[in-house]
């Protein structure tokens, strides 16, 4: 008995001898192949870090990490046979760091990369590629996020719509999805800029955290509305009046009874201005018979501003706006009130309606543009003295410029916009001789009840 005791005490000490030398010999693996890595000698630190995936997969998820450099620089410099060998390779490392750390891997970044990666090298078909980016979507929606990778996953079902493998229905499903998912990371994106801007505008000082979260916020919405406008290229005339007149008309007396159907026929000839056809007032009437919704009560606004009753036009969209669910289409029902107000000379009515626009799609840089013209047309009404009227000036630039900085689609007109009333502006000469200083704030009254400060020149 006493030497039986004696023999599992002793294993116990040699196991635990054999697992300290084990987690000894991947410590100095590691190190060394991490070093290289940190150094970007790939070529040296390839094989290391493979040994150290192989024996030691659970060590750190640094090796996935910079194995994942390493692959891609191997990929870069491979051709033929190799390369795709090395391109296999990545997507193993990949998945085996999904099944490894799930805590610190989301699986819609993984499942993107990897149909990201097949897409860039032309491995698979169209069919293939789409359903791996498909996968990404449907499982991790909430972090399939990739600019490019979102563009990939509508291209190929528009390249098998043209291939007669899809319907024109599905495209616009796709369409539909991602737009939605496009805009969902804009409004993300121009929610965390916004108060960084207010604070920047103010002559707060940001930290350098800040200063980096502004760069990657414009970052992103640069890429994203350079895909919103490939999109939009990418659908082109298979969405025009010409095309979704025929194709909702011959379903029509079979659907007419579906809500969903309706509901889908009609955000999309809303959408496009298809109202004069007799087909949108059916399909309208037949939605708001069924089911009295934001997207009916929306059309039967179009329709009472074409016939010119602009305030029973009124009248729907509120009700629409009211009834609306969806941020985005709540601010684009916003939009439209605000800029019927606007046609009328209602600045006051416009600009609250153009926030609340903003409030449900902060990236809407159009709002911010739109209160900026109407600011500018008021400063002959807008102050008192020659200088504040001139002041008035500094504050629509500010709102020219805000759209630019959230929606960099506008970038290039919204600046020009910006530039524009700031010659109007006080200039330098004009701050000197009233003794006044950058900083100081300037009341603005009548409608705009703003204030503004005279920046620095």
């Amino acid at each position: 008995m006493k030497a039986r005791f004696i023999a599992l005490i002793t294993g116990a000490v040699l196991g635990s001898s054999v697992l300290s030398a084990q987690s000894n010999d991947c410590a100095t693996m590691a190190a060394l192949a991490y070093d290289d890595a940190k150094a970007k000698n790939y070529d040296a630190a390839y094989e290391p870090l493979m040994k150290v995936r192989e024996e030691c997969p659970k060590y750190s998820l640094a090796t996935f990490q910079y194995g994942e450099r390493a692959l891609d620089y191997k990929i870069e410099n491979a051709e033929g046979a190799e390369k795709e060998q090395f391109i296999n390779e990545l997507i193993s490392l990949w998945e085996e760091r999904l099944e490894l750390f799930p805590n610190k891997t989301s699986k819609g970044k993984i499942y993107s990369d990897i149909a990201q990666l097949k897409y860039d090298h032309k491995l698979g078909s169209k069919e293939e590629l789409y359903n791996a980016f498909d996968k990404a979507y449907t499982e991790d929606r909430e972090n399939f996020t990739g600019a490019k990778s979102l563009y990939a996953y509508f291209d190929l079902m528009v390249e098998m719509q043209d291939a007669g493998d899809r319907e024109l229905q599905d495209v616009f499903d796709s369409y539909d999805r991602v737009m939605e998912k496009i805009e969902e990371e804009e409004n993300a994106a121009a929610e965390e800029l916004a108060p960084l801007l207010k604070k920047q505008e103010e002559g707060e000082d940001l930290t350098a955290k800040e200063k980096k979260q502004i760069q990657y916020a414009e970052i992103n919405l640069n890429n994203y509305s350079n895909v919103r406008n490939a999109l939009n290229a990418k659908l082109g005339a298979r969405a025009d009046c010409d095309n979704l007149i025929p194709l909702y008309k011959k379903d029509f007396d079979a659907m007419k009874s579906d809500v969903d159907w309706l509901q889908n026929a009609n955000a999309r000839l809303s959408a496009k201005d298809c109202t004069e056809d007799p087909l949108f007032f059916q399909v309208s009437e037949a939605l708001h018979q069924l089911e009295p919704s934001a997207s009916s009560a929306y059309s039967l606004g179009q329709l009472a501003e074409a016939d010119g009753d602009r305030t029973k036009a009124l009248e729907y969209y509120n009700e629409a706006a009211e009834l609306e669910e969806d941020p985005n289409d709540q601010a684009r029902i916003y939009y439209r009130i605000a800029s019927n107000y606007q046609e009328r000379g209602s600045f006051s009515q416009a600009r609250n309606f153009y926030r609340k626009a903003l409030n449900s799609k902060p990236s809407l840089g159009n709002a911010y543009l739109q209160i900026s013209n109407m600011i500018a047309k008021s400063a002959n009404s807008c102050g008192e003295t020659t200088f504040d009227k001139r002041a008035v000036y500094w504050l629509a630039a500010d709102y020219a410029a805000r759209a630019a900085r959230v929606d960099p689609s506008l970038a290039s007109n919204a600046n020009q916009t910006a530039t524009a009333y700031r010659g109007r502006a006080p200039q330098k000469s004009d701050v000197f001789q009233l003794g006044k200083s950058a900083g100081e704030a300037i009341n603005i009254g009548c409608w705009i009840g703003e204030t503004v400060r005279i920046p620095q020149m």
